[in-house]
């Protein structure tokens, strides 16, 4: 639709020439829904490469498998942190690296058995621990479990504790 546009202010003069025309465009947006719905399949699907070629382990459990793995980068990831401070500044030969990573490996593994046996407790007594937000959980880290522990000390008094 062709729409004149004239110079000035307000109403045009009789006669009075247009300094341009513009056009607007009407129309209706329409799409396919087949297509659509196509697409929001594929949105969610990603491929999960395996070598394991035997038929005891289907789609569902070769994936709560691929994701279960999370849990074990999640304790690897400390041994990439700047916190941990794995510089050859520290440790040059090979073999004292190797060893330190088996020491660290070990106490990953001590950790991980810890806070799964925390977990598992906690549901087994239908007890919960509260969170850094103060709402109960019965899946705790470990690590906030040794945080709110780490203000108790122990006082010893010959041989009596208290």
């Amino acid at each position: 639709m062709a729409q004149p546009i004239y110079s000035g202010k307000g109403r045009p003069k009789k006669g009075q020439p247009s300094e341009r025309i513009d056009y607007q465009l009407t129309g209706l947006a329409v799409t396919c829904l087949d297509k659509v719905a196509t697409a929001k399949e594929q949105a969610g699907i990603f491929i999960l490469p395996t070598n394991d070629l035997s038929d005891h382990l289907d789609m569902a459990g070769l994936l709560a498998t691929y994701k279960s793995q999370q849990a074990v980068e999640r304790g690897f990831r400390f041994l990439k942190s700047p916190e941990f401070l794995t510089s050859s500044l520290f440790l040059k030969k090979p073999e004292r690296i190797e060893a330190l990573l088996m020491v660290m490996t070990c106490s990953l593994m001590i950790y991980a058995a810890l806070e799964h046996r925390i977990r598992q407790s906690l549901r087994q007594e239908a007890l919960s621990f509260p969170d850094m937000r103060k709402k109960p959980s019965q899946n705790p880290t470990a690590r906030w479990v040794f945080l709110c522990f780490s203000g108790i000390h122990e006082l010893s008094v010959g041989d009596e504790h208290s």
